[in-house]
């Protein structure tokens, strides 16, 4: 019986780490797809002439907005994503604090998806491709 009952917890163990590295392998491909789609995207920002702004991050209860050192296009029209110059992709929210109220926030790149929101409480998803070609469409009049 305990023989049975360890080869069971052996063969659970293992399909559960098949089923974890399969679930990161898939989120590596979408990651390397959306790369590829932001990259575009900046290659033909600039062959539109879009320039890249400044970008601001906004505290998590949306009542503060801060300063960030990157650069690049807001993708949706309430500012909360963005693709940096260089082909990053930001999330544009950040703990409240009063040090970046003087001195800017830190922002870090985010994994890119390619549904944005997906899996998120606050608005509809939406395919990253659709934001992309929605923003250069729209060319250097953006809400």
């Amino acid at each position: 019986m305990q023989d049975e009952r360890a080869a069971w917890l052996a063969h659970h163990r293992l399909a559960v780490a098949g089923r974890a590295a399969a679930q990161e392998a898939g989120r590596d491909a979408e990651a390397r797809q959306a790369v590829t789609l932001l990259e575009d995207f900046v290659r033909r920002a600039g062959e539109q002439g879009l320039p890249p702004h400044p970008l601001r991050a906004r505290s998590y209860d949306g009542r503060r907005s801060y300063r960030t050192r990157a650069r690049g296009w807001y993708l949706k029209s309430n500012k909360s994503v963005a693709a940096g110059e260089g082909g990053e992709y930001y999330v544009l929210t950040v703990p409240a604090s009063l040090r970046a109220r003087f001195t800017g926030a830190e922002l870090s790149p985010s994994t890119p998806r390619l549904i944005v929101g997906a899996g998120g409480g606050d608005g509809e998803p939406v395919p990253l491709e659709q934001l992309l070609e929605r923003r250069l469409k729209a060319g250097v009049r953006w809400p």
